[in-house]
């Protein structure tokens, strides 16, 4: 992966990373979509992948270069499912003196479809331009230093790794790649090869603080991690404080390259008590360097709101590092870009320090007899229970109030606690509106990024309310 991200840009070709954890039928649609000509893939995924080949034959019409890939970290079973092995390819070919950069900056480097958070996968065209900057800024945001040890616990197929392919690279890098996201293996390969930098969401940061602390012996080296994906409960934040790793906080979407506004830390934050500095470190921010603009507006006026930390408005992006549009989608893309900004669904608050802060997607606001309740305010709440693993809160449909919340909880192994016990924690941090009318102990449905798919629950609290 880390070698196509630069041989197909190389080539004027565009990427289009694979979510490997999708099913046949979806995959096989997103390669019709983007029209895919080549296909690599790697032995472990035959299977599906042999599936998704059928259906872009029979249903589509296509059948696009297969190019296997024999991981000798792969010691389990799969078939070769094209003419050619990677590895023998590549052998075949003298390789070239040097790569040229692209004809047009602007043209296409990548393809990427949205994770499904909302059902509906589009599919966000990059440029060269954005993809250069975008790495620049990671650097930048970060204060990378030259020959970092990066950690791919984040997959490349989301947002072509935050760019950070192309930022480890520029920063003469090591790569320290993973077949897959587990907590040993992510402590062993610290400890191994001495990884100072990872990227990863929330639910991948909590399997860290959740381990055996004997895994993290012999980690001896500062160990920065960038969290994004999801807004960062208060609890996870302060458990990766308590384990000595120094977390920023990013912000982004798919559309904007990935993280593109950072709770940038001031020296005098150190000076908060740690329930401040938390606070302080979980907001989503201020924009990239590079990124020419980042506000929050009023979507019905476009005038930026004032920065009170009361008022509400949605945060817009515009710049170099915003996408060229979504693929074949031009009422969307045209949607998207209303007013000359791109559009992100968030709404937020700008602090009186200009930080923006998330309350709530537009979509997740619960409104409860005329009030409106951010999720995320009370999914915080449910974060500080030690019990808690991961939660979801969502709107349910209420004969009274309109809507009420209904919180979906995942429980830290070996954990317990009660439906009752957690309204009750909840209700010490909560106004009496806010918090859940019911817990429900379920498994909650996540993207391979760890992104909670709320419109899954959303389905459920529907579901369960049309029982009743």
């Amino acid at each position: 992966m880390v070698e196509a991200h630069y041989a197909v840009p190389a080539l004027n070709a565009v990427l289009n990373t694979l979510n490997t954890r999708l099913d046949a039928p979806l995959i096989a649609w997103q390669m019709n979509h983007c029209e895919a000509e080549v296909l690599i893939t790697d032995r472990e995924f035959a299977p599906t992948m042999r599936e998704v080949l059928r259906l872009l034959r029979d249903e589509h019409g296509r059948t696009p270069v297969v190019i296997d890939v024999c991981d000798s970290e792969y010691g389990g079973a799969g078939d070769r499912l094209g003419k050619h092995e990677y590895e023998a390819l590549l052998a075949e070919h003298e390789p070239l003196p040097s790569l040229d950069g692209p004809r047009d900056e602007w043209d296409a480097i990548a393809v990427s479809y949205t994770s499904g958070t909302t059902g509906d996968p589009k599919g966000v065209v990059t440029h060269h331009r954005g993809a250069y900057l975008n790495a620049v800024c990671n650097a930048a945001t970060w204060t990378m230093p030259h020959f970092p040890r990066y950690l791919w616990t984040l997959p490349m197929f989301h947002c072509n790794g935050w760019c950070f392919p192309w930022t480890v690279a520029m920063l003469g890098g090591t790569h320290i790649c993973l077949r897959r996201v587990e907590a040993k293996a992510i402590l062993d390969a610290m400890r191994e090869h001495r990884a100072d930098h990872y990227c990863a969401a929330p639910i991948v940061h909590n399997l860290l603080i959740t381990a055996p602390a004997e895994w993290r012996d012999g980690i001896t080296q500062k160990v920065r991690g960038m969290v994004a994906g999801a807004a960062p409960p208060a609890a996870m934040i302060e458990g990766m404080a308590q384990l000595g790793f120094d977390i920023t906080h990013v912000y982004g979407l798919t559309e904007v390259y990935g993280p593109a506004a950072v709770a940038v830390k001031r020296d005098r934050w150190a000076h908060e008590t740690l329930s401040e500095q938390t606070r302080l470190n979980g907001r989503q921010g201020v924009r990239y360097v590079l990124q020419e603009g980042m506000t929050v507006l009023d979507p019905a006026t476009m005038t930026e709101v004032p920065a009170d930390g009361q008022t509400m408005g949605e945060i817009m992006f515009r710049g170099n590092i915003v996408m060229k549009g979504y693929l074949k989608n031009p009422s969307a893309t045209a949607k998207s870009f209303e007013g000359g900004w791109f559009h992100t669904g968030d709404l937020a608050v700008m602090e009186a320090d200009r930080y923006v802060k998330i309350k709530d997607r537009s979509k997740d606001v619960i409104i409860s007899g005329g009030e409106n309740i951010s999720s995320i305010e009370v999914e915080d709440a449910l974060y500080r229970h030690p019990a808690v693993m991961a939660c979801a809160v969502v709107a349910r449909p209420d004969p009274k109030w309109g809507e009420t919340p209904l919180a979906f909880v995942e429980l830290k192994p070996g954990a317990s606690v009660t439906a009752s016990e957690l309204i009750a924690h909840c209700r010490g941090l909560l106004a009496g509106y806010k918090v859940p009318k019911e817990v429900r102990f379920e498994a909650i449905p996540k993207t391979s990024t760890g992104k909670i798919q709320k419109f899954m629950l959303r389905e459920r609290a529907r579901s369960a309310a049309a029982i009743e």
